[in-house]
């Protein structure tokens, strides 16, 4: 197959040695080809802006602009281009934002070749495709009842917002949710000062009120 025909792919990762990894898996394989680079999240949203790949491999933690806003800054200004995450995070939260954002599939980090390969080649020609182990944790997150009266009360929250209320309703610190959800202590502060703007409230108590009317922070009823 000729470059002009395979599938251009974009690298996005705040590790040189990852990208170099893939550059040299996606080398071997017929069809595709790394059209460039980027470590960062605005590097990434402008090297899209360069090079119109057909798929961005994309990183979600990565400095300045971390992958949600670098993918969804992508797909807006280029809605051609595909956007595959690929990531270590595992949890429902990170996917909701990523398609929400945009992204096209969700793949692990550590994936076997041939699954990444398929991925790549699944978003390119448009199909939406999820990892096993995403897609068993979607099924699973799906298939248990959910407190349909938070969703509800709550529609300005992102899904990751709403997590984040329902661990602070827990009566979680945000050192605990920042080792709970495996991000930044930055990250967590942020949400959580979203949070308390979004629904017009002036501290954690009061936040945590809001959270337990609204079916939060419970189990079977009880208190979390």
């Amino acid at each position: 197959m000729t470059e002009a025909a395979a599938i251009r792919v974009l690298l996005a990762d705040d590790h040189e040695a990852f990208r170099a990894g893939l550059r040299a898996l996606l080398s071997t394989a017929d069809g595709v080809v790394v059209v460039g680079e980027a470590a960062t999240g605005d590097g990434a949203v402008q090297a899209a802006r360069r090079a119109q790949p057909d798929v961005v491999l994309m990183d979600l933690n990565m400095p300045g602009t971390d992958g949600i806003e670098a993918t969804r800054r992508i797909t807006d200004e280029s809605p051609h281009v595909a956007v595959l995450v690929l990531t270590m995070y595992e949890d429902q939260d990170s996917v909701f934002e990523a398609v929400r954002a945009g992204a096209r599939g969700y793949v692990l980090k550590g994936a076997q070749r041939a699954e990444l390969l398929r991925a790549i080649r699944a978003v390119a020609s448009g199909e939406a495709i999820f990892g096993p182990t995403v897609a068993r944790r979607l099924v699973a997150y799906f298939a248990r009842p959910q407190p349909a009266d938070a969703r509800t009360a709550f529609p300005e929250l992102t899904e990751r917002e709403l997590g984040i209320l329902e661990l602070v309703a827990r009566g979680r610190t945000n050192t605990e949710i920042t080792t709970q959800l495996v991000v930044s202590p930055k990250t967590v502060r942020n949400h959580v000062s979203n949070i308390f703007a979004k629904l017009q409230v002036r501290d954690r108590a009061e936040a945590i009120v809001r959270a337990r009317e609204a079916g939060l922070g419970t189990h079977d009823g009880r208190p979390g």
